[in-house]
């Protein structure tokens, strides 16, 4: 049975935008996850490095709980606090220490005191906060604002950053000691586009969850809404997916989830998954500038990556995998053009009558009337025949 990380009440963070649950069915998060829980088992620091909505802090909480720690997990986000605010936040204070500290407080460190703090968004972390958080790491006690007794402390710290701190130490923004101590044990996380293999049964788990919320009984996924969540490029990653999934069981008809119920962000806010660089219609995409021909190791790369979905596809069993993949291919590839089928049939390298057919077959042609005006457009671009 695959792992499932949720929080212990996702239904109070309706207005979150933090990933509600983590699924380990890809076999590159099998190997993520086995990393993890070898990290749980030391009492090193942790950097959880990830793109927002790909569930860092529930890595940070599974890490806390695998760790045998018996003090309470603590969550902070850097970013939610002023300058002036984060470092009584932080280390405590004591009444007087500044304009309105009525009384004596203690920070998080000291709330977390036996267990986990976990340090969200580490890198909007002021410098100065920073200097004050290395000294604490390095000799384990905590002084709070406006005291000189310091307070020993018995906390793991486990970090998470969506942005390259290495970049940010090269620019000065984050001291390069700090990014040293916080790094002793890192877990890189990849995005959803690079872990097809939980895209459905994530999927699953939210249709789950929210089809008892809305009153639905045994909803059915097609395998064209499978085929289009496989093919979109998720720049939410999994919280995107849940509020896709969510929207669509509000819409839905019947308890039938269909590929025209997902609301997706605009094609251009969506990372391609499988095709190869726009260079091989001959057209820049997004109206950049062609890759130079040279630029063969990121195409290698990114058939390597395939051949591993193809062969977590094969080992899940997925019913009807054929007319997935081909459904996907081709959503991928005619929006990869625009929806320009001359241009479409170029990139696939396959006949305009060929295409013609697979577009009919998976929906993306309005009416058969369309094909006279195709058979006419030679190499100009045709109008949009499908709306995404």
């Amino acid at each position: 049975m695959d792992k499932l990380l949720t929080f212990p009440d996702p239904g109070a963070m309706a207005l979150s935008i933090r990933a509600k649950a983590l699924l380990f069915h890809d076999p590159r998060s099998l190997v993520l996850l086995d990393h993890v829980e070898r990290v749980a088992q030391s009492e090193a620091t942790v950097l959880v490095i990830g793109e927002t909505g790909t569930g860092k802090e529930l890595i940070a909480r599974h890490i806390h709980t695998q760790s045998g720690r018996k003090g309470p997990f603590v969550a902070v986000n850097c970013g939610a606090f002023s300058d002036t605010l984060i470092d009584a936040e932080l280390f405590g204070h004591e009444s007087g220490a500044f304009t309105g500290a009525s009384q004596a407080r203690a920070g998080w460190f000291e709330a977390a005191n036996g267990g986990t703090l976990f340090l969200d968004e580490i890198g909007d972390l002021p410098l100065a906060l920073q200097v004050k958080l290395l000294r604490v790491l390095q000799e384990r006690q905590v002084v709070r604002l406006g005291s000189r007794r310091a307070t020993s402390l018995d906390v793991r710290l486990v970090a998470a950053t969506n942005v390259d701190l290495r970049e940010a130490v090269a620019a000065q923004r984050f001291r390069a000691d700090l990014y040293y101590r916080l790094s002793v044990a890192t877990v890189q996380l990849p995005p959803l586009r690079e872990r097809l293999g939980d895209i459905l049964p994530l999927a699953r788990h939210f249709i789950g969850l929210y089809s008892g919320k809305l009153g639905l009984e045994s909803v059915v996924i097609t395998p064209e809404a499978e085929a289009a969540l496989l093919g979109y490029g998720w720049p939410g990653n999994i919280r995107e997916l849940e509020n896709v999934v969510h929207y669509a069981l509000i819409v839905c008809r019947n308890g039938l989830l269909r590929a025209s119920d997902f609301r997706f962000a605009p094609a251009r806010s969506a990372v391609s998954v499988v095709l190869p660089p726009a260079r091989a219609t001959g057209l820049p995409e997004h109206g950049a500038a062609a890759p130079p021909e040279d630029d063969e190791p990121d195409e290698k790369d990114a058939l390597d990556d395939l051949v591993g979905a193809l062969d977590a596809l094969l080992a899940a069993g997925h019913p009807q995998l054929f007319q997935t993949l081909e459904s996907t291919l081709v959503r991928r590839a005619f929006r990869h053009c625009r929806d320009n089928q001359v241009q479409t049939a170029r990139l696939l390298g396959i006949t305009r009558n060929t295409l013609r057919t697979l577009l009919k077959r998976h929906g993306l042609l309005r009416d058969p009337g369309e094909a006279a005006e195709f058979a006419d457009a030679a190499d100009e671009p045709v109008e949009r025949a499908f709306s995404h």
